[in-house]
């Protein structure tokens, strides 16, 4: 079958690149989108179940970091486009093993560059009608200020628009223009990956594009993240383990939002361009918990509030940031984009996909899922 297009999608059976690949593969049929992953413990195929049989779509387990694999992938399939997602991204994680982010975060982004540079400058065309687009973190910025404005009260959630400005907890926000200021081992990781493919744009003429996002949320999210955690934990009655007081700050994303996000920009955005992808939604830590609870505990039919004592306050982090506020207006003003839900839409949203898939979240806490890959694809 020919296609028009050949795109690699790097950890797309992960939580964002899952809700990415099924986009992709869904509205461009004329595309051939290889999803390359390695299946690591946040790597699930049943993510896209739904979509595994389409025509235009293939898997490929394999590790970034292998770089002559990757080589072959793209000479292979006569690849034009990567979008690429795959990544530790666990700050906990990161804290307690910093080398495997070094690894997988940092030599495998630069071992997808390298391949694209020399397969993309083996062809006549050489870098026309390519791109490498590079989905990064609002946490390579550091951390703001939580310094509200005089007089201003905190809306708990925002509006769906990032065309006016909630100072719900301070009066600045991550512009594409801020200095990095990375603060664990994870957006350090992150950070350096980010100037490697801007390093390639501006030695080689690598076209790529650069997307800074903030806290996702919604279906298919490994539950050791906040929000699927508490919503299994509420369910299970079990702790809900809240660093310090719960009062560190992040904007939160829907990830169907972000993937309409990545589209766009892969489509329409300009090479060598920076794209803050935002929500406008910030929340307190122990205010968004609150608010899981109220909604957990309406879907599952239990008295208002019956969770809350399940709220169990822990050792805060090492080097936790205190807030992370993204401005999307540059992606807004030029590409049309801004969120489609308001917070409370898409945590009911998400409330009822988890507990509606309560077989999908115990095989992925019993870890069942890893043992079925690793027999399939033993060696």
């Amino acid at each position: 079958m020919n296609f028009r297009r050949s795109i690699i999608i790097t950890g797309g059976a992960g939580f964002i690149g899952s809700h990415v690949v099924r986009l992709m593969v869904c509205k461009y049929p004329d595309y051939h989108i290889i999803n390359v992953d390695k299946l690591t413990y946040a790597g699930n195929l049943a993510n896209l179940k739904d979509i595994e049989d389409r025509p235009n779509y293939t898997f490929v387990k394999a590790d970034i970091c292998d770089f002559d694999l990757m080589m072959d992938l793209m000479k292979r399939h006569s690849v034009d486009g990567i979008i690429h997602l795959a990544a530790e991204s666990h700050v906990d994680r990161s804290i307690k093993d910093p080398f495997t982010f070094a690894r997988t975060n940092v030599m495998g982004t630069l071992s997808l560059l390298q391949a694209a540079k020399l397969y993309w400058e083996s062809l006549p065309e050489k870098y026309e009608g390519k791109l490498f687009y590079h989905i990064s973190t609002d946490e390579v910025y550091g951390a703001l200020e939580m310094n509200r404005p005089e007089g201003v009260e905190p809306p708990f959630s925002t509006a769906a628009s990032s065309s006016e400005h909630h100072l719900a907890y301070g009066d600045d926000f991550f512009y594409e223009t801020t200095k990095y200021n990375p603060h664990s081992p994870y957006s350090a990781s992150k950070a350096s990956s980010d100037h490697f493919v801007r390093a390639f744009h501006d030695t080689y003429g690598l076209p790529s594009i650069v997307t800074n996002c903030s806290n996702n949320y919604g279906p298919y999210q490994f539950p050791e993240k906040l929000i699927p955690l508490f919503i299994n934990n509420i369910r299970k009655r079990k702790p809900l383990p809240v660093y310090g007081k719960g009062e560190n700050v992040r904007d939160w994303l829907f990830v169907e939002d972000h993937a309409r996000a990545i589209d766009l920009i892969f489509h329409k955005g300009k090479v060598a361009e920076t794209y803050n992808i935002g929500g406008f939604n910030e929340w307190k830590n122990i205010d968004l918990i609150k608010v899981m609870i109220k909604t957990v505990d309406r879907v599952l039919g239990n008295p208002e509030g019956s969770s809350l004592d399940l709220i169990t306050y822990v050792t805060d982090r090492l080097g936790h940031d205190a807030r992370y506020a993204i401005d999307s207006s540059k992606l807004q003003k030029e590409l049309g984009w801004e969120p489609s839900l308001q917070f409370e839409e898409g945590i009911e949203k998400t409330v009822r996909w988890y507990l509606d898939n309560q077989e999908w979240m115990d095989n992925v806490t019993s870890g069942d899922y890893q043992k079925y890959y690793e027999e399939m694809y033993k060696a």
